[in-house]
């Protein structure tokens, strides 16, 4: 029997499967799949790897910590964590807690309408807005650090937890800005019609309506707010002294010129890194979530 021929419709499908199966080529098979698979744990690795090293040197001794090659399997201690707690960490420690809770908060706070403005209600030229707020971060701290000791100096905020707040609050509120933007980009219009026609005001709509649907994108914007904040030392170790000092400039207690100190700089490290590792923990679905909404168009 002669072989049917196709025509119509069902040939010209044919014929495009075709070629786009000789343009690209074979699916990968389980080889090229267990090799990606060995290169995502292979640089998995390097970055877990140092983290891994300091947890295992706080748990050694000063003499082992220090042992040049190291001593893998030495007797474990907490002799890093008591001289560490021993140190009195709280008053620093709820220092930072504070300063970088209260300026997120206020971050969110100043960030969320702005966005609002520049995305669901743009006003003129809000490129060049968006820019001037990004051009903000491009200044060296150091640049103004001189100008900004000079006014806390003026005003006697020196050694005060609310000059950090405010600085604090004024470096991210850019980044915040940046981010929210595009999350509200993505707010339907739809909804804000309805809004207006169920007669709901500015905060309502903020409130009730926009902010449940961006909450990963705030989520998101907040937990960058927060790690920024906790771990900034500079203005922190110019600024503060005996009462306002935070965890960061408290941890760079431990090193000194002489003497040993690796593993209780390991154990502080450990110890001053758990809120961080904690909130992004808890908030990794909705970061996740929040950084792809504002990606995708």
């Amino acid at each position: 029997m002669s072989e049917q021929t196709v025509t119509g419709p069902a040939a010209d499908d044919e014929a495009a499967t075709k070629a786009h199966l000789a343009k690209v080529g074979k699916p990968e098979g389980p080889r090229n799949n267990r090799l990606l698979t060995l290169l995502a744990w292979v640089v998995g690795l390097l970055f877990v790897a140092p983290v891994l090293w300091m947890v295992l040197t706080s748990f050694h001794s000063e003499t082992d910590a220090a042992s040049n090659p190291p001593h893998w399997f030495a007797p474990l201690s907490l002799e890093g964590y008591k001289s560490f707690f021993g140190a009195g960490p709280w008053p620093p420690l709820l220092n930072s807690l504070t300063a970088s809770v209260v300026s997120t908060v206020l971050v969110l706070l100043l960030a969320f309408p702005a966005a609002y403005a520049l995305s669901i209600r743009p006003v003129k030229k809000w490129t060049d807005v968006m820019f001037f707020f990004l051009s903000t971060k491009m200044l060296p701290i150091v640049a103004g650090l001189l100008p900004i000791y000079l006014f806390a100096q003026q005003f006697r905020l020196l050694d005060t937890i609310w000059l950090l707040i405010i600085l604090y609050t004024s470096m991210n509120l850019p980044i915040a800005i940046w981010m929210l933007q595009s999350f509200l980009a993505e707010v339907p219009a739809e909804m804000l019609e309805a809004a207006q026609v169920d007669g709901a005001g500015l905060i309502r709509t903020l409130r009730s309506i926009i902010a449940p649907v961006v909450m990963p994108g705030l989520a998101s914007a907040a937990l960058i707010c927060f790690i920024f904040s906790w771990n900034e030392l500079l203005l922190a170790r110019v600024l503060t002294g005996t009462v306002a000092g935070t965890a960061p400039v408290f941890l760079t207690g431990f090193v000194t010129s002489q003497g040993l100190f690796l593993a209780q700089v390991c154990a502080a490290s450990l110890v001053v890194s758990l809120p961080v590792l904690a909130a992004g923990f808890a908030a990794q679905d909705k970061l996740v979530q929040g950084l792809s909404m504002g990606a995708v168009k």
